[in-house]
């Protein structure tokens, strides 16, 4: 029998969530699981991951093979590279707090102030309209001057 830690998606439509299972790949998505070792909230900002560490270094150490989303899901959390010898990645970064949002948008904007930038979104009809009025500004030009 061959085993894969896959998700398992529960929630409404736009708003799922998933559970982190270890279930016979034979199952369907939400079937029936042997365990569940973790959490996957996606919706939520930022995304919750929960996974019981040391369950998942378990059943990855019997054979279990892990889906590619829950592969990246382990890879972040650092059991991934737990389980194949390898160092540890970079710890995940904690929720920037409103305070932290505005300070970075105030520097933002205080570098743009200075910047000589139209601020307008450049579409093609933009690009054609301010090359049409270039062209017509070097006709006017040219005329007062001859």
């Amino acid at each position: 029998m061959a085993v894969k830690i896959k998700l398992k998606r529960l929630g409404k439509i736009r708003a799922p969530h998933y559970r982190i299972v270890v279930a016979d790949s034979r199952t369907r998505r939400d079937g029936r699981a042997i365990e569940e070792i973790g959490l996957y909230h996606p919706v939520q900002n930022p995304s919750r991951i929960e996974v019981d560490s040391e369950r998942a270094q378990y059943w990855l150490s019997v054979g279990a093979q892990p889906t590619e989303p829950v592969l990246a899901i382990l890879k972040l959390t650092g059991d991934w590279q737990k389980h194949k010898g390898l160092p540890a990645p970079a710890p995940l970064l904690a929720p920037a707090t409103k305070e932290d949002k505005r300070r970075s948008f105030d520097e933002f904007a205080k570098a743009l102030e200075g910047d000589d930038a139209k601020g307008e979104a450049i579409t093609q009809k933009a690009k054609k309209a301010d090359k049409k009025a270039d062209e017509a500004a070097a006709e006017s030009t040219e005329s007062t001057e001859a």
